[in-house]
């Protein structure tokens, strides 16, 4: 058993029952959040490469696995039960090869009044996924190693890795 009380947790209420967190009374600051997932990609994976992507008849892994990524991002709300609905100013993905995995970096911007490290981390988690599911016909020994968040600013407290 934990020492924490529900008190600790921001999504439950002074009765222990969830509840979305009240920002009314906060004020809008420009916030970014960078979240990061690593994919392991086995030799016959990455022998497939040409320049710095993968063809196939779906098109370009990468490529897809952004757009994927950035739509992931706008929709965290509706996967992550309690988010606030955020306007995003901007969402913007990157990846890249190293050595036997994809990198995946996803960096979310926004003003409001409360952070994007949630869909930073739902980027970064979805394009890892659609490189998993565009590649799996090669093989299923691929394995998403992580997905951490890498920085945040604005709010409280800024946070970095």
């Amino acid at each position: 058993m934990s020492n924490q009380s529900s008190s600790d947790f921001s999504h439950l209420n002074a009765a222990g029952q969830p509840a979305m967190v009240d920002v009314s009374g906060k004020d809008n600051t420009y916030r970014i959040a960078v979240a990061e997932s690593r994919i392991f990609l086995p030799q016959n994976v990455r022998d497939q490469f040409q320049g710095h992507d993968i063809q196939t008849r779906k098109g370009g892994v990468f490529q897809t696995a952004i757009i994927a990524g950035i739509m992931a991002a706008k929709k965290t709300p509706e996967l992550i039960p309690l988010c606030h609905t955020l306007l995003l100013d901007g969402c913007d993905l990157q990846i890249q090869l190293e050595a036997d995995e994809a990198v995946i970096r996803c960096t979310v911007k926004t003003t409001g009044k409360t952070g994007v490290e949630m869909e930073a981390l739902t980027g970064a988690s979805v394009a890892a996924l659609t490189i998993y599911d565009m590649c799996k016909a090669l093989t299923q020994d691929m394995i998403i190693r992580e997905t951490k968040l890498i920085s945040k600013t604005g709010g409280k407290h800024d946070y970095a890795r």
